[in-house]
């Protein structure tokens, strides 16, 4: 029998005992791994994400996008003009993180990006721009600044400039996610743009219509208790409801920052399955509490600026910036004139597994890189 010591480390296959030499070669040729030489690479203390705390900024995604509209036809084929954020720590995939897609999307004056439906769902957030709906299913909703609006999964879409100005948006989609389950499928409309269906914005009248209350829409802090597989009815989530409650909040509240997930109002679950949104708002002078969670998320700057420290890393952001905060990663944030934040998250799913964790962190982490 061989020495423990000749028994290879995590990721070595080399000994030399010349009967466990050849077992190893035997066992590569077999096209298997033995668990005993990489337990360390696969069964880690804390998540090990491949992707890096990143932000990428307005000041470069916005001409980046000028130029396309003026370059770049929407048309089948590309179906999208969309700038994806693509992670550095993830080998040039075009993922702002490992399960998540985010992304800006922009459409000229009288422009119409294709219908069509895929899988993975998605959510929009309008950062500038007016004049632009998204059809879903026949319902078409106006898209202005502050918005989110919902394609959830399988839902046909279109998006449709009827103005004469640019207008932006951030996408974000669980797309990383359905492709690591094998589950992506995508299907073009068989017309440039499905029909709309009555009068625009159809979810939100039969909503309140059933009595339903903007209140019903948006919960303080995050959501911690139902899971639902149906994605929200309502598809569209107006600025100046969620505005008005982060300003109760923030009034009501001593807590340097305050926050809001959008709901389904059926159920009181994440808007979508696999996806959480939420709108942050920090007082002015206002330093959050810094903390970590299993899971990725994407922020957008909306409003104010300010600089978020990201796993001791400092990030200074400005309205549109947009930024990543990988799973497990601290993160705290500050402003000093005050600031709203949007944020998209995979927790759902990680809660309907059972594996979501958060920690709160006693002290501000150490800043070790600056990111200006």
């Amino acid at each position: 029998m061989s020495t423990a010591e000749e028994t290879p480390k995590a990721g070595e296959s080399q000994t030399t005992d010349p009967e466990l030499s050849a077992l190893y070669r035997d066992i590569e040729a077999a096209g298997l791994r033995p668990l005993w030489t990489i337990t360390e690479q696969l069964l880690t203390p804390t998540p090990r994400p491949r992707a890096v705390p990143w932000l990428w900024r307005a000041s470069a995604l916005r001409p980046l996008a000028e130029r396309a509209i003026r370059l770049v036809p929407v048309e089948r084929g590309g179906e999208r003009r969309v700038l994806s954020l693509t992670n550095p720590g993830l080998g040039g995939r075009p993922y702002a993180a490992g399960t998540l897609w985010g992304a800006l999307q922009c459409l000229g004056p009288r422009e119409t990006a294709p219908a069509h439906r895929h899988t993975p769902g998605a959510i929009r957030f309008v950062t500038e721009g007016e004049g632009v709906w998204t059809t879903v299913d026949g319902d078409a909703c106006d898209m202005r600044p502050g918005d989110l609006v919902l394609t959830p999964g399988g839902a046909w879409h279109d998006h449709a400039n009827g103005g004469d100005g640019h207008m932006y948006w951030f996408d974000g989609l669980d797309l990383p996610m359905i492709e690591a389950l094998d589950a992506v499928f995508f299907e073009q409309h068989p017309e440039l743009r499905q029909p709309v269906a009555g009068e625009h914005n159809r979810s939100e009248r039969e909503f309140l219509a059933d009595g339903g209350a903007p209140a019903e829409t948006m919960v303080a802090g995050a959501v911690r208790g139902p899971l639902d597989p149906e994605p929200s009815r309502l598809l569209v989530y107006r600025w100046a409801e969620t505005d008005r409650r982060l300003t109760e909040l923030a009034a009501a509240s001593e807590e340097p920052l305050v926050s809001l997930e959008f709901t389904n109002p059926c159920s009181g679950a994440s808007v979508l399955p696999t996806l959480s949104c939420g709108m942050h708002r920090l007082v002015p002078g206002g330093a959050s509490r810094p903390v970590r969670r299993s899971g990725n998320r994407v922020y957008v700057a909306f409003r104010g600026s300010g600089h978020s420290v990201l796993d001791g890393r400092r990030f200074d952001w400005r309205p549109g910036d947009m930024f990543v905060v990988p799973s497990w990663a601290a993160e705290e944030h500050h402003s000093a004139e005050g600031a709203d934040l949007f944020s998209l998250g995979d927790d759902p799913v990680l809660r309907a597994l059972g594996v979501y964790r958060e920690e709160r962190l006693s002290a501000a982490q150490e800043i070790t890189d600056v990111f200006r």
